[in-house]
C-alpha cells in the first residue's frame, strides 16, 4: 500500500503544474519529468521532533500527486539521502563506528554533495573498496558485500522501494577497474530510483522515523538550505539556484538534496511557507538540454507554491 491516497483536487492541480510546464519549456518532453507532491494537512505530522512514534506516523496516510512516479531514473545526486539514511542505520545498530572523519564525510556528502566523501561512506557501508578488477571469485564476494544497501531498503517491505538500485559510488568522470564492470557494459547496473521511492524516505526522515528520532533530526540538520540570496551568492553550486529552492520567497524553510550531471536535474525537497501547508515536492528531469536548464525546477516550484493557495 502506498503511504500516499490520490486526491481528485491534488490531481487538477498537478496536471495544471504539468500543463503549464510543457507550455512554457515546450522542448522538455512528457517522458522527461516525473514528479511526485505530498501535501500535508492539519495535524501536521512531519517535523515534529520525533513526536511520533512509527506505528502511529505511519498510520496517518497522506494525501498525494504522482506523474510517472513508479518510473526508475538515473537519480544523480538524489542518492545520497539513502546512503545517509544507511549510514546512521549502520550506526545507531552498532555495525560501525562513528568517528571524526565519518562525520566529515556524511556532512559533505549531503551539505555540499562531494562524490568524493560519498565514496568513503560506501566504502565504509559495504565494507568494500574501489581498485582494479578482480578475479572471479574475490569479485562475486565484492558483489554481494556491495549490494547490502539494496538488501536493507528491500527489507523495509515498502512497496515503492522494490525497483529501486542503491550500490553504486557516484563519480566526478566515471567508473574504473571493478567498479566499471560492476557498473555493466551498458550501464545496465546504475543507481535507479524513482520519484516516489524518494518521497516516502523523504517522508520518513522529516517525520522523525528515519531510524530513530535522534538521527531522522540530524538528517534534517544536514538538509536544511537557505533561500538568502546573500547566502546563495557564496556558492554557485548551492542546490538552491536552479533548483526548487530557487522558485521560493525569501520567508520559506527548505530540506532538500538536489542531483544533477550532463543527463539529469533533480530535487527532492521539504518545504515550510507561512500560512501554507507544508509540502513535500520531488521533480526528475532527464535529457541532455536540459539538465542545463537552471529555470525548469523553479518554474515548477512556484507552480506548486501558488497551487498551495487553491488547497
Amino acid at each position: 500500500m502506498s503511504f500516499f491516497r490520490k486526491d481528485e483536487k491534488l490531481e487538477n492541480l498537478g496536471n495544471q503544474i504539468l500543463q503549464a510546464t510543457w507550455a512554457e519549456f515546450p522542448e522538455l518532453g512528457h517522458n522527461q519529468v516525473a514528479m511526485t507532491w505530498i501535501v500535508y494537512d492539519p495535524p501536521v505530522v512531519v517535523n515534529t521532533g520525533g513526536a511520533l512514534n512509527p506505528e502511529t506516523f505511519w498510520q496517518h496516510q497522506v494525501r498525494g500527486f504522482n506523474y510517472r512516479g513508479f518510473d526508475r531514473i538515473y537519480p544523480a545526486s538524489v542518492i545520497k539521502l539513502f546512503y545517509l539514511v544507511a549510514v546512521y542505520e549502520w550506526i545507531e545498530k552498532g555495525m560501525i563506528q562513528t568517528s571524526a572523519e565519518l562525520e566529515r564525510a556524511i556532512r559533505d556528502m549531503i551539505v555540499d554533495s562531494s562524490n568524493d566523501a560519498t565514496s568513503l561512506i560506501v566504502d565504509v557501508l559495504t565494507g568494500t573498496t574501489s581498485g582494479p578488477e578482480l578475479t572471479a571469485g574475490p569479485f562475486e564476494t565484492w558483489k554481494l558485500q556491495r549490494n547490502i544497501v539494496n538488501r536493507y531498503f528491500h527489507s523495509l517491505g515498502w512497496a515503492e522501494l522494490e525497483t529501486i538500485n542503491v550500490n553504486q559510488k557516484t563519480w566526478c568522470d566515471g567508473p574504473y577497474g571493478r567498479e566499471r564492470l560492476f557498473v555493466g557494459e551498458m550501464m545496465e547496473n546504475r543507481n535507479m530510483l524513482t520519484t516516489n521511492a524518494t518521497a516516502r524516505l523523504l517522508h520518513s526522515i522529516i517525520g522523525g522515523v528515519a531510524v530513530s528520532s535522534r538521527a531522522s533530526q540530524a538528517m534534517m540538520g544536514l538538509m536544511k538550505r537557505s533561500v538568502n540570496p546573500a547566502d546563495l551568492n557564496l556558492d554557485d553550486e548551492n542546490q538552491v539556484t536552479g533548483f526548487l529552492g530557487g522558485g521560493l520567497p525569501q520567508n520559506a524553510q527548505i530540506w532538500s538534496k538536489a542531483g544533477w550531471t550532463s543527463q539529469v536535474r533533480h530535487d527532492a525537497a521539504y518545504i515550510e511557507i507561512p500560512d501554507k501547508p507544508p509540502y513535500l515536492l520531488i521533480v526528475f528531469t532527464e535529457g541532455k538540454p536540459h539538465s542545463k536548464n537552471k529555470a525548469i525546477l523553479p518554474f515548477i516550484s512556484r507552480q506548486v507554491l501558488a497551487a498551495t493557495s487553491n488547497l
